[in-house]
């Protein structure tokens, strides 16, 4: 069974001969442990491969991501890095007040120059699953370029501003998803995070009413060029669990260990794919092997039926020891037949 062919059966519950995997790693990692990084990934191979692409030179953007010290994001806000490796936060935001909003552009040079061209056979090449990453990320977008307490008075407000920025930010997505459409991709992902620890951001109401129809907008555009539809969504996003569903995301990659796992287990296993993950809060950065496997055994005892619907996935943290990585994926690889049940 080819790697494709695996992802297709567990998105489709067609009972692929292992649950599919995929690591995730912070810049740290790959930048600063890349032999460590290159080393596990001969070790276990991952089902997931990017295509070959590019988008356009940004008019904007200076500075290094990932390195201490500031940078300017594509679209114009400026961050500060204290930690190597990590993303950052923003301190300038581009629109710190919406005098600003009519002047501002969109990076419309990222999609009007970009190379799509080696898509097809970068695809036609590979045995992976193909997924494309895409910049469609409205909410968080809306607060890198607002800042993140002027975005949560404009929502409280219900500032009209604020809407004319969401189109535009949802038609440009749209136009970047319309290109991938056309392309060989197997599946297209986007993202945004939506829970703190124990609570939704914003009240599920609001969500449902202002954010849930540009998901809507993005599922459909996927799944009407027959792709599988992937999402994003960090922190404790219980309450918009069937509203995904419902809208037709096939794999979500959410933050298991911040939420009840038996309970979304037993109301939404069998109508969406599990995508990850294992704790990067506490166990994978501070944890053991043991602690660590068994949180991958508790997870598969929840969700793995061998019917599918299930991606093994954990991210790699900057502060995440290489033995802890290696028993996540290690459990992974064991039969179910050797899952403790205690």
């Amino acid at each position: 069974m080819t790697s494709r062919e695996r992802v297709v059966r567990a998105l489709r519950f067609q009972h692929p001969d292992r649950a599919p995997r995929e690591i995730w790693a912070l810049p740290g990692v790959t930048m600063g442990r890349k032999a460590e990084f290159d080393e596990f990934n001969r070790r276990f191979p991952g089902d997931f491969g990017g295509p070959a692409f590019r988008y356009g030179a940004s008019k904007r953007a200076n500075g290094t991501p990932g390195e201490i010290g500031s940078y300017t994001d594509e679209w114009g806000s400026g961050w500060r890095v204290s930690t190597y490796g990590v993303v950052g936060e923003v301190k300038e935001p581009a629109i710190p007040d919406w005098s600003a909003l009519g002047r501002y552009a969109m990076p419309n040079e990222l999609l009007d120059e970009a190379d799509f061209s080696q898509v097809n056979r970068s695809c036609a090449e590979s045995t992976l699953f193909m997924k494309a990453g895409t910049m469609g990320r409205p909410f968080e977008r809306l607060q890198f370029l607002r800042g993140s307490e002027n975005l949560y008075y404009d929502l409280a407000y219900g500032v009209r501003e604020l809407f004319q920025l969401r189109d535009r930010l949802h038609d440009f997505f749209l136009r970047e998803l319309a290109a991938w459409t056309k392309t060989d991709v197997d599946g297209i992902s986007f993202m945004d995070d939506w829970g703190a620890q124990h609570a939704l951001l914003i009240s599920p109401a609001q969500w449902r009413d202002v954010f849930k129809p540009l998901y809507r907008d993005y599922v459909a555009a996927i799944h009407a060029a027959g792709k599988f539809a992937f999402m994003h969504s960090d922190g404790f996003i219980e309450a918009i669990y069937p509203d995904l569903i419902e809208i037709g995301v096939d794999a979500l990659n959410s933050q298991l260990f911040c939420m009840d796992l038996e309970g979304l287990a037993a109301k939404y296993k069998g109508k969406i794919t599990f995508w990850g993950e294992i704790d990067r809060q506490r166990l994978l950065p501070f944890g053991t092997p043991d602690e660590c496997r068994e949180a991958v055994w508790r997870v598969r005892r929840a969700l793995d039926d061998g019917a599918g619907g299930l991606i093994g996935e954990c991210e790699w943290g900057v502060k995440d020891p290489r033995e802890n990585v290696y028993a996540v994926f290690e459990t992974w690889e064991q039969p179910l037949s050797a899952c403790p049940r205690t």
